[in-house]
């Protein structure tokens, strides 16, 4: 990518500690071009209404906004306006699905997740299944990431009703052949929830073509902003299910006695929802679709290569993962903890990440407290790699006293 682009971005101008900013911390948060901002700073100056329920200009203009971004998403991934539910988020995609279709599972019920999960595609199932006495089972990982298919595939039983895994890990930057997990889900006749956090900022999505039963995605890691992400499940599936949200909006009758829920997809989405964060959901997707899916993985996969080769070269550096993947590199630096590393970058200017990465199990199954995790996106270059190899050098120094 060109500096050019680099120049939408305007808190990429900004210093940190008198240093160049080099934001490698994109599997957390991504920043916003312009555009963006722009667009939400419109609604708010012209356009702020709620939404549905006024026949006033504003609310008719606000209300046409929302729904037309719900139709670009839905384009953007290939599916039917009516199966795309805007949430908060990730984290509240895989809690709908979890509240609103597990209860729908019968006794004796199995669900299989992973290793590699982020807490977010982990922990809701894993207390659904102690609440309704479900067999909670966990698939492994190899030695390098990569989810152990044939491992699954024993999991995988009759009694198996949902299994839940990630796109693409947000630690190791592993991506996993969800057709073919989807293959093994439908032999047994379990539904196949997917984390798409990682996978959405970087891989061209096609929900007819993945098969998964339910996909959830965030728009703040992929130049969106925070508080807004998106449920795709299948219209049938989210017909049946009861929505765990009530209030207005998602209501279709309300009487004394009882209540009528509203057609997909409002049905699911109680109460004042993110407006703005929705309208600046769309404008991200204009941008990407700008650079195009093709150059946009290119550009990841090439920035994957030449980090992979280089963190290579580095003495006293343990790097978690193929390397083969997404842009995304965990790794640690001697016995050095993590969170000393990345305090050390940050001094350089570098933004890094130290900890667990909400991904406790995969740091158990690796037998580690935590990584430094580098993840890159759109406006990071060569430069920024042989910076970060450079940081981590001095700090490997630096802290062994050398």
């Amino acid at each position: 990518m060109n500096k050019q682009l680099q120049k939408d971005f305007p808190i990429l101008q900004r210093k940190i500690h008198g240093r160049r900013l080099v934001y490698l911390d994109n599997a957390a948060t991504t920043h916003k071009p312009r555009s963006v901002l722009k667009a939400m700073q419109e609604f708010y100056t012209h356009s702020n209404a709620n939404i549905h329920r006024g026949v006033h200009a504003l609310a008719e203009e606000a209300t046409q906004q929302y729904e037309s971004a719900r139709e670009h998403v839905a384009q953007f991934i290939h599916a039917d306006p009516q199966e795309v539910v805007f949430t908060s988020g990730t984290t509240h995609s895989m809690n709908l699905v979890a509240y609103s279709a597990l209860p729908l599972l019968p006794k004796g019920s199995e669900v299989v997740v992973t290793e590699m999960e982020h807490h977010s595609n982990f922990v809701p199932w894993q207390t659904l299944c102690k609440q309704l006495g479900l067999t909670f089972k966990i698939a492994r990982v190899h030695d390098d990431g990569m989810l152990d298919m044939e491992y699954l595939g024993k999991m995988i039983t009759k009694k198996t009703r949902l299994v839940a895994v990630a796109h693409v890990s947000n630690v190791t930057g592993v991506i996993n052949d969800i057709p073919a997990i989807r293959t093994l889900a439908m032999k047994a006749g379990a539904w196949l929830a997917v984390d798409g956090a990682q996978a959405a900022p970087h891989l061209h999505l096609d929900m007819q073509r993945m098969g998964a039963d339910f996909y959830g995605f965030s728009g703040h890691k992929m130049l969106g902003p925070t508080g807004i992400g998106v449920l795709h499940g299948r219209k049938e599936l989210l017909e049946k299910m009861q929505p765990f949200h009530m209030g207005g909006g998602m209501i279709k009758t309300v009487q004394k006695e009882k209540s009528t829920w509203n057609e997909l997809p409002w049905k699911f989405e109680a109460g004042t929802p993110n407006i703005a964060g929705v309208i600046g959901l769309n404008a991200a997707l204009e941008y990407l679709e700008k650079i195009g899916s093709a150059e946009l993985h290119a550009h990841g996969q090439h920035l994957s290569k030449i980090t992979a080769n280089r963190l290579a070269a580095i003495k006293g550096i343990t790097v978690y993962g193929s390397g083969k993947g997404l842009p995304v590199f965990s790794f640690n630096v001697s016995d050095i903890h993590t969170h000393d590393v990345a305090s050390y970058l940050d001094q350089l200017g570098i933004a890094v990440r130290g900890g667990n990465h909400c991904a406790a199990p995969l740091m158990q199954r690796f037998n580690i407290n935590g990584t430094v995790r580098a993840s890159f996106y759109i406006y990071n270059d060569e430069k920024d790699v042989e910076y970060l190899a450079e940081g981590i050098e001095k700090a490997r120094d630096f802290f062994n006293g050398r």
